[in-house]
């Protein structure tokens, strides 16, 4: 809904977990957005580095936050600005939401709930305002371009009754290259690809929205009639294809395509994506394998012999060119097997509870390191 201006009000979900070193230039990036009626709710995971303190000093002005190398941003604004910032707390079901947003909303999620459930928890504060008709999930380890949000804005105008929308990333580095403008699903093997990949962004036309079957969790836009009509995102995948299993479930709604809708994505800062230049880590190859099944038992359940034999072969190949703690993680996660040492001992015990309900081990039970 749009308010006095009769412009609609954006909101912005950012999910924070060991973000201190990125979340800044995704916020200054937002604050410099040439669309002023943006409302950015962070919700922190319960990070044990210093993402919380480095939020609060900067919605004080006290950091100077330098623009990104080697992307085309233009320069943030200066330390000594305030932010209108309030901080609040959410326990398990029910957040403390403030009556009247202010720009800046810091949500202690209390624990590590996983990517979904970190984003509900925004969805969940951001719904209970009515002149907010669209929500922009975005990762902390990405900055975004002055005119995203007014591109995102113009798509939806075009374009009402809309599910999801998405745009295009591009790597932080290399960052002339296109991560994604969009996805699509493999059904027999549940396998994902990004259009776009590695394509230089300035020769490479928009992609054909109706070739695009998923949004790309890095950064994309929901509308208010695809939350009220689908409901929030399912939460037991912790990492990785929670996106894709939300725009399965869209039904008649369209995916639309926002063209001048650019950001920029550093790309698996702490959970090792794969990228150009990197294999996944082990951490990530758990919980892709795991997920992939998950997510082919939901949608396509008659193909799951086919995932099951298309990813084991996968994993054959990664023993076979030695990386041997990759593989291993895979096939536990392949087989819903609890995860290696290497795995569950990223992840603290309150986490661990969430990503594996109802394994416990002796890492988890003394490792904090999540």
């Amino acid at each position: 809904m749009p308010d006095s201006t009769g412009l609609p009000t954006l909101g912005v979900i950012i999910v924070t977990y060991r973000s201190s070193d990125v979340v800044l230039q995704c916020l200054e990036s937002l604050l410099n957005s040439r669309y002023p009626h943006l409302k950015i709710v962070v919700c922190d995971n319960a990070s044990p580095d210093n993402t919380v303190g480095v939020i609060r000093d900067w919605s004080r002005g006290l950091v100077q936050v330098p623009p990104p190398q080697g992307v085309p941003i233009p320069a943030f604004g200066p330390p000594a600005r305030r932010v209108w910032f309030r901080e609040c707390t959410a326990a398990d079901g029910e957040p403390a939401v403030p009556d009247d947003l202010p720009t800046v909303t810091l949500v202690h999620s209390g624990r590590n709930r996983g990517y979904a459930g970190g984003v509900n928890v925004g969805l969940d504060i951001l719904r209970r305002h009515p002149e907010i008709g669209m929500f922009w999930v975005l990762n902390p380890d990405c900055v975004v371009t002055p005119e995203t949000a007014t591109a995102f804005v113009e798509a939806a105008r075009k374009h009402p009754g809309f599910g999801l929308m998405g745009g295009r990333i591009r790597y932080f580095d290399p960052q002339e290259q296109i991560q994604s403008d969009g996805g699509r699903l493999h059904p027999w093997t549940g396998m994902c690809a990004n259009i776009g990949l590695g394509q230089p962004a300035q020769d490479t036309p928009p992609p054909d929205p109706s070739r695009i079957q998923f949004v790309n969790g890095a950064s994309f836009v929901a509308s208010r009639e695809f939350l009220e009509r689908v409901g929030p995102m399912v939460e037991d995948y912790f990492l990785y294809y929670e996106e894709v299993d939300w725009s399965f479930r869209r039904g008649d709604l369209s995916i639309i395509y926002a063209e001048g809708a650019v950001v920029y994505h550093h790309l698996g800062t702490s959970i090792g994506s794969a990228t150009l230049k990197r294999p996944p880590s082990a951490f990530a190859n758990y919980f892709n394998y795991r997920n992939r099944i998950r997510f082919v038992r939901r949608f396509y359940p008659s193909h799951l012999p086919v995932a099951y034999g298309y990813s084991a072969l996968k994993i054959a190949a990664l023993a076979a060119r030695g990386a041997g703690q990759e593989a291993l993680a895979a096939f536990c996660g392949l087989f819903d097997l609890p995860p290696p040492p290497s795995v569950r001992g990223r992840l603290s015990p309150d986490a661990a509870e969430v990503a594996f309900p109802g394994r416990r081990s002796r890492a988890a039970a003394t490792t904090e390191t999540a």
